[in-house]
């Protein structure tokens, strides 16, 4: 028995599936659970204080209202007093025309959140569809899809997008996030490609051709929950850089426009009071910032968890140190 079984042959020991393996090494890394329990507070607070569609939240001014009384300058009425914190009516402060930075910023991350998940959804299954064909068939099949992979790649993204929400002129997070799913998946399809690419080849796949089960089949019920682990790191990553890209087409003017509002188109409005009222800026800076580090952080957790090579295997209670010293034994043989 050789060193690389021994996570294996523990994790058999013990009794313990590969899916518990990877959720107990997730959850033993600080910084992906820490970023994961911010990103669910943010997106609990993004999602109930102004409300969704028809559902009102619980934040009384809405993104668009203006309030006739400003207070000077528009200062942020938050702050603490008699040592508690105190929200005030305006807790991020007002516009030059009265309106709530608050409920503006909520209205941004809602939407910056709403480009984010849409393109992971279609950049993931668009990049793992072109990747499962092109690394199991091989040949022609793979030469035509990585053709058009490269031709996806060499497109600039920023250029395109800008073309297409000019041409559109359109405010919608929708549209904007199905534009770039269409553009970000190439990275992934790669990655996908080369995974199958080395599980194509492997004994349980022999196995399933010997037994009659289709080509459909093999891709997506035997090979794809093998190939997992890299699909759901990369999706994580492109999440995080879907999250800063929208950011920056909105700033530059080529992505969501007024009346509706995102984070970038938040930075890119009020630019020109960065010297006077800073604060402005601190707020939709701040949740961009959160969104980008925690999704990394995520990502990074969930690529150590799937990490083929991390020896650590977590231990249940009833065979904590018997496994241990059995296979311990087992390797000494």
């Amino acid at each position: 028995m050789t060193d690389a079984t021994v996570p294996a042959v523990a994790a058999e020991a013990e009794g313990l599936s590969v899916g518990k393996i990877v959720w107990r090494r997730f959850v033993r890394h600080k910084a992906a659970m820490s970023a994961a329990v911010v990103l669910a507070l943010t997106i609990v607070l993004v999602i109930s204080s102004i409300g969704v569609g028809p559902i009102p939240g619980w934040w009384h001014w809405g993104y668009n209202d203006i309030d006739p009384t400003i207070s000077p300058r528009g200062l942020p009425t938050m702050g603490f007093h008699g040592g508690k914190l105190v929200f005030g009516d305006h807790p991020f402060g007002q516009d030059e025309i009265g309106r709530d930075i608050f409920a503006r910023t909520m209205r941004g991350a809602q939407v910056s959140l709403m480009v984010m998940v849409l393109m992971g959804i279609i950049a993931t299954t668009t990049g793992v569809l072109i990747g499962a064909f092109s690394g199991f068939y091989r040949k022609r099949i793979d030469n035509v899809l990585m053709r058009f992979t490269d031709i996806i790649i060499a497109i600039p993204t920023i250029v395109i997008t800008a073309i297409i929400g000019k041409a559109l002129n359109q405010s919608s997070p929708a549209v904007f996030g199905i534009v770039l799913g269409l553009l970000l998946w190439p990275g992934l399809a790669r990655l996908v490609r080369a995974e199958y690419l080395g599980l194509r080849e492997r004994e349980f796949v022999d196995a399933a051709r010997v037994a009659g089960a289709r080509d459909r089949t093999i891709m997506f019920r035997h090979i794809l929950p093998n190939a997992i682990g890299v699909i759901i790191v990369n999706a994580t990553l492109l999440m995080a850089t879907a999250t800063i890209l929208e950011a920056a087409l909105s700033f530059l003017g080529f992505g969501i426009k007024a009346p509706n509002v995102s984070l970038g188109n938040l930075i890119n409005e009020y630019r020109s009071a960065f010297t006077t009222r800073p604060w402005l800026f601190w707020w939709p800076g701040l949740f961009i910032i959160t969104y980008a580090l925690t999704i990394n952080l995520i990502g990074d957790g969930l690529r150590d968890a799937f990490d083929p090579r991390q020896r650590r295997i977590p231990k249940t209670k009833e065979f904590k140190g018997e496994a241990t010293q059995k296979v311990e034994r087992e390797v000494a043989e």
